[in-house]
Order: structure tokens, then C-alpha cells, then sequence
């Protein structure tokens, strides 16, 4: 087959598509020299036909595309979701709507915690995917056969996966717990990538208000470069350097040249000085304004909740056939053990019935843990 490399071709493909009650969606791209994703490829598939689309052609406007992933009576279908919505977020400023992912659907299905594209494939159909084009340089043209196999075999099979996962989660009446999931990835939020609130995406040692602070403002200002230039935010500075500099609060240049992990003669340059404001307007920030940090309290007390909370959430997991991960996160045990009143997902809605009640329990003593026949039970006390 031949891929789409007109605007006309894709209008006609996107009408024909749009009067499907759903559609599989997958895209190809490469990001690993840039900050925002390059999309090269588009494959689609109804229960009709399967299209690929050529985003980079000379001769082609994505717009029919981007009116059929706003669609609302067209259901699209990805697997693992983020980073596509990502990109017709990035280039459109739409969210894809309605949207059901196969991968959230697995987990609630207690298919394992973010199961592979291939393993899902293999575990429903059977079918063994070819994963060689997986990494393949999709910029480049033309696409051959063996690319456009690949890609029309992503959408042909995720039909397939839909159909089974969603006759599945109707069975279970588990469709509310899909739709809680779906809200995440089409609130606009998730994909706002704004530079003040960079800084959360990052694991540091920074904890003391001070460190936050300029952990915050150094965070930002990669983000501001990184976007400015296309580029990665590891080409701009390592997390790990964003760390150390949060940690350390360089405020001159001297002080700055003393951190390994910063290249030599770096001090000296334009971004080395650009570096140094951060941290001072870092350090001069009011220490009321800055935000808690998530920690968990009452010392290696609530350390050891926690780790009785996992136990319970791996049990409850096992138990219900869904994926812990879905259930609650660690973050939600650590906010449970420090505060019986956390606004966590974990303590809302079926979770809090199926999960959240008990933990709760457990903190308060009124239901204990043991081993019966190699399982661990929940023991009211």
C-alpha cells in the first residue's frame, strides 16, 4: 500500500473514518535531538481499512486529521496514550476526544502495571509483532514497505485488543474505573508543560526550603532554554546537575566552577551566568510562598505504614484482578500515612472502597495483617 501525502487523501480518509462509532490511532516520531516531538508518521485503522499517513509530505495539510481526533462521536483508541495526545496537544492545542488507551484498560483489568504494546498483543491474539521498525529513523523518505507494514500491523491489531479489553471491562463493570483514567489524559493540564512547575517532574535530594527554592528557579530556567532552543532538557543541563546546583546555591562564578558535574570553563559562559541569577532569584524567594514538600511524617514510623500499605495494596490488587498501580500510587501510601484526610484518589470514590477503607483501618489498628496458606489476609482485630 501506499501512505497519504495529500491534503485531498486525507480528507477523504478522515470522512470515511469519522463514520465509525471507533478508530485505533498510533504515531511514529522522533524527539531525541529536540524538546518538542518531530511527527513523521500517522497510522489509522476502522473496522474497514488501515491508512498510514505521511505528516512530513510537502503536500499535506493534518488539519481533516485533527478534526477527526476532535471528533466527538468518533472514539479513538491508543495504546498508551500520553505521548500521542502529547503531540496533537503540541501542534494543534486539542486534546483527542473521547480517547480509551489499552494500556489503562489492561491495568484495570490487572493485566500488570504499564504492560508493553507486543505483550498485550501476544497475551489477547496470540500474534507474535515484528519489533524491528520499532526504532527505525522515521524522517526518512521513502518509507518502505517493511515501515508501512509495521505500522499498519500497530493499528490492525489494536482493534483487536479494543474489541477483547472492552467486552471485557463491560463483563466486569469496571467502565467507570476506565473513564476516571481517561480524564487524566485528556485534561489539558497533563500536557501544560510550563517552566514553573517544571521543577516536579524532578527526583532530588533537595528537601530544606532554601534547596526548593532554587531547585524551582533552576528547573524554570532550563525548561525556558530547552523549549527556546528544541532542544532536550538534558542537553541544556542533567537533572542530576540541577540537583547538585539546588543543593550547593552557587552564587558566583567560582562557586559554580567548583561542581563536577558541570563541564570545565562552563562557569564562564552565557548560560553559566544565566544559571547564577536563578539561583539568587532562588535564594531572595519569600520561604512562605514555596510549597510543601511531600514527605512522609512521623519519622521511621510512617515509614513502616507505608510499607504495611504497600503489603495491602498488593494484596487488594491481587485479589480484585486489577493493577496496584491504578489502585494507588506510592505517593498516595505516603500522604495516607501521614493524614487520614489526604486528598489522594486512593481514599475517593471505588477506590476508597476497595482499597482506601481498609488502609485506613489498618492505620487505626482495627485491621491487622497475616499469612494464611502462603497469602496474606486482612484480619479485622
Amino acid at each position: 500500500m501506499e501512505p497519504i501525502t495529500t491534503t485531498k487523501e486525507l480528507s477523504a480518509a478522515c470522512a470515511r473514518l469519522a463514520k465509525h462509532d471507533f478508530i485505533t490511532v498510533d504515531t511514529e516520531f522522533l524527539r531525541e535531538t529536540t524538546y518538542f516531538p518531530i511527527l513523521c508518521v500517522v497510522q489509522m485503522a476502522s473496522t474497514d481499512e488501515a491508512v498510514v499517513v505521511d505528516t512530513v509530505a510537502e503536500e499535506i495539510d493534518l488539519a481533516p486529521f485533527y478534526k477527526l481526533m476532535a471528533n466527538e462521536k468518533v472514539l479513538k483508541v491508543f495504546h498508551a496514550a500520553r505521548q500521542d495526545i502529547e503531540i496533537v496537544w503540541h501542534r494543534a492545542k486539542l486534546i483527542p476526544h473521547p480517547v480509551f488507551d489499552t494500556q489503562v484498560a489492561a491495568m484495570v483489568l490487572g493485566y500488570g502495571d504499564s504492560i508493553s504494546y507486543d505483550q498485550l498483543v501476544q497475551r489477547i491474539t496470540g500474534d507474535a509483532l515484528d519489533k524491528s521498525h520499532r526504532f527505525t529513523d522515521w524522517k526518512r523518505r521513502p518509507l518502505t514497505a517493511a515501515q508501512l507494514k509495521y505500522a499498519i500491523s500497530d493499528v490492525t491489531h489494536l482493534r483487536d485488543v479494543y474489541l477483547a479489553l472492552s467486552a471485557d471491562i463491560e463483563k466486569r463493570k469496571r467502565e467507570d474505573w476506565v473513564r476516571d483514567e481517561m480524564k487524566v489524559l485528556t485534561s489539558p493540564e497533563t500536557y501544560r508543560m510550563e517552566p514553573e512547575t517544571a521543577w516536579q517532574r524532578l527526583k532530588t535530594r533537595a528537601r530544606k526550603p532554601k534547596e526548593l527554592a532554587v531547585l524551582m528557579e533552576v528547573a524554570a530556567w532550563r525548561e525556558r532554554e530547552a523549549q527556546a532552543r528544541d532542544v532536550p532538557r538534558g542537553r541544556v543541563l542533567k537533572d542530576e546537575v540541577v540537583g547538585d546546583i539546588a543543593v550547593q546555591a552557587p552564587t558566583t562564578a567560582e562557586k559554580l566552577a567548583g561542581l563536577r558535574s558541570l563541564p570545565k570553563g562552563f562557569e564562564r559562559s552565557k548560560w553559566g551566568h544565566e544559571i547564577l541569577d536563578a539561583v539568587k532569584r532562588g535564594l531572595a524567594r519569600d520561604p512562605k510562598s514555596l510549597p510543601l514538600m511531600e514527605r512522609t511524617k512521623n519519622g521511621m514510623n510512617g515509614a513502616a505504614t507505608v510499607e504495611l500499605l504497600k503489603v495491602l495494596l498488593r494484596m487488594t490488587a491481587e485479589r480484585n484482578g486489577v493493577a496496584a498501580k491504578v489502585i494507588a500510587t506510592v505517593d498516595d501510601l505516603e500522604q495516607i500515612a501521614a493524614d487520614d484526610g489526604a486528598d489522594v484518589p486512593a481514599l475517593k470514590g471505588w477506590r476508597r472502597e476497595m482499597f482506601g477503607e481498609k488502609a485506613l483501618a489498618l492505620k487505626a489498628g482495627k485491621l491487622a495483617l497475616a499469612v494464611d496458606k502462603h497469602r496474606v489476609v486482612a484480619v479485622e482485630r
